[in-house]
């Protein structure tokens, strides 16, 4: 399974690059030559030897392929890469809140030391998609990221090493914003949509250019799409007062209906 690469700082040419190569290639037939995609990436204000860095990391990562068309050097999306890519797209334009009422998710597992690589990365990845640790070898999701967490076990061969509970609402010696604030690191969640509106407020509105709208809108994406993974997307009585979630979440949905269809006409326009 070919992972996102959560890594890579956004902003950076690497994570400008992923965003495009995911929001965009796939649409426009999912090939395209090496000299365009430096155009684009210059576009994104990446400089030459930068975009052909990033492509190479991107390259090693297993997204984008070497593909010769027509005598023209290029790459392709790799055909691996499309289910990460899907579930990408689930999760960045369909960011799903939790109901007071829906059931959680309780994720059980004890990993022998001799398989602890695999026990790292089984904590890695449940937190790249939004998991909470209650205890050691217990933690907790809202339960629409089960599939998720089964494709994770099953990823690494941990299926018969966990067990998976759906269940009602957590009942604590205190608030449940309380306990969800030792089970989940809040504040960093709190930082990342405090970050996205001070940085993409002022991105909302019409662009001069549809070269304007494709650098605006790729680079308010590359830093928003981070934000639905980590973000389980908790219920009100589990968080803390002056939430900035809803907010975040509204105003990326401004600039995607401002700009997102004029972005996507400069990329076709550069692969022709």
């Amino acid at each position: 399974m070919i992972l996102d690469d959560f890594d890579s700082r956004p902003g950076s040419a690497t994570s400008l690059l992923r965003t495009f190569v995911g929001s965009q290639l796939r649409q426009l037939g999912g090939w395209i030559s090496s000299a365009q995609l430096v155009r684009i990436m210059e576009a994104l204000g990446v400089p030459a030897n930068g975009a052909r860095s990033a492509i190479a990391r991107v390259k090693s990562k297993g997204l984008l392929v070497p593909e010769v068309v027509n005598g023209q050097p290029g790459y392709r999306v790799h055909g691996d890469a499309v289910p990460m890519l899907e579930s990408g797209d689930r999760r960045i334009f369909s960011f799903r809140q939790q109901r007071e009422d829906d059931n959680w998710c309780l994720i059980s597992f004890s990993i022998p030391e001799s398989r602890r690589d695999a026990r790292h990365q089984l904590r890695r990845r449940l937190g790249w998609i939004g998991c909470g640790t209650v205890a050691t070898g217990l933690w907790i999701c809202p339960a629409s990221l089960k599939d998720e967490v089964l494709a994770i076990l099953e990823d690494l061969d941990l299926q018969e090493c966990a067990t998976l509970f759906i269940a009602g609402s957590p009942e604590t010696d205190r608030p449940l914003s309380d306990a969800a604030a030792q089970w989940w690191d809040l504040d960093r969640l709190r930082e990342l949509h405090e970050r996205f509106l001070a940085q993409h407020s002022a991105q909302v509105g019409p662009a001069a250019s549809d070269a304007e709208a494709f650098a605006r809108y790729i680079h308010a994406l590359d830093q928003w799409r981070v934000i639905p993974y980590l973000d389980p997307g908790l219920p009100n009585s589990a968080l803390p007062s002056g939430w900035p979630g809803q907010a975040s979440l509204e105003l990326f949905g401004r600039i995607s209906r401002s700009l997102a269809a004029r972005a996507h006409a400069f990329a076709r326009s550069s692969v022709r």
